[in-house]
């Protein structure tokens, strides 16, 4: 579930091959220029959260909008350092 405040929108519980394409789906509502996307509500993850976030980061390039990810799990930075992308999700800033 993605819940919006802000500028900001917060994902809450897991980010797995389960609900990846509602998440997806949802993701499509994000609205400004300059979007946050935080993860610290994220309960658990598989790599499909990498294709999510990834996903994301395509729309927005192709939209010419910005967005960035807040309180990315160790977990999560690993298995992106892992498969090489983690400079393709960009993090946000403080």
């Amino acid at each position: 579930m993605i819940v919006r405040q802000g500028n900001r929108y917060l994902i809450e519980g897991p980010v797995t091959l389960d609900n990846v394409g509602t998440l997806i789906a949802e993701g499509a509502a994000f609205e400004g220029d300059g979007v946050i996307v935080d993860l610290a509500g994220v309960t658990g993850a598989d790599s499909s959260a990498l294709s999510l976030l990834l996903e994301w980061v395509r729309r927005f390039s192709g939209s010419g909008r910005q967005i960035a990810f807040a309180n990315m799990s160790p977990n999560l930075r690993s298995m992106a350092d892992l498969y090489g992308i983690a400079d393709l999700i960009p993090a946000a800033a403080g």
